[in-house]
């Protein structure tokens, strides 16, 4: 099973919106906002509800691949300007940044933007609109996996950095499909 063709949720539901909110100092300004423009993307804080690990889309796919395939799966997920940003623990994105910057086999990982404390990140719209556009990098972004909770399971940094390293070391196609030898 993939999860971008049968397990992408693209909408907030009330309470992944409430948990969305949370993140912000002032959650009932936000929700407003989100009631007056549901189809606009907003700004958020990190550091206090969730951090943010933004990666090339590729990667991305790769790792939420390896994070479905080989264990817990993930929380919220999202695309944005050609990036997959996956939502993780407060506090992780400082500490997968120390344990890449540790570990001899990151040089593989392409570069991750860890988005934690005093950072902030533009997240998708909690609606989508009718007739946006749908290739990535264009348009609001998109959820890939919308907040569907109050208390969603967000990943620690061990959790994405064994993820990392398991999509570097693995061949890019893992649809099941082997490949044939040609001639």
């Amino acid at each position: 099973m993939d999860i971008w063709t049968y397990q992408s949720v693209e909408y907030v539901t009330v309470a992944g919106e409430a948990w969305l909110a949370s993140a912000s100092e002032y959650p009932r300004s936000m929700r407003a906002l989100w009631e007056s423009r549901p189809w606009a993307p907003s700004v958020l804080p990190c550091g206090r509800t969730f951090d943010v690990i933004s990666m090339p889309a590729l990667f991305g796919r790769r790792v939420l691949d390896e994070l479905w395939a080989s264990g817990p799966g993930c929380g919220p997920v999202a695309a944005y300007r050609g990036r997959t940003l996956l939502f993780v623990q407060p506090g992780a994105a400082a500490r997968l940044r120390r344990l890449l910057a540790w570990e001899e086999w990151a040089r593989d990982v392409p570069p991750l933007l860890c988005h934690g404390r005093g950072d902030a990140v533009t997240v998708p719209p909690v609606q989508r609109m009718v007739n946006s556009p749908d290739s990535p990098g264009l348009g609001a972004g998109r959820w890939i996996v919308a907040p569907d909770s109050r208390e969603p399971w967000l990943p620690g940094a061990s959790v994405v950095l064994w993820a990392c390293v398991r999509a570097t070391r693995e061949p890019a196609d893992r649809g099941g499909q082997v490949a044939l030898p040609t001639g």
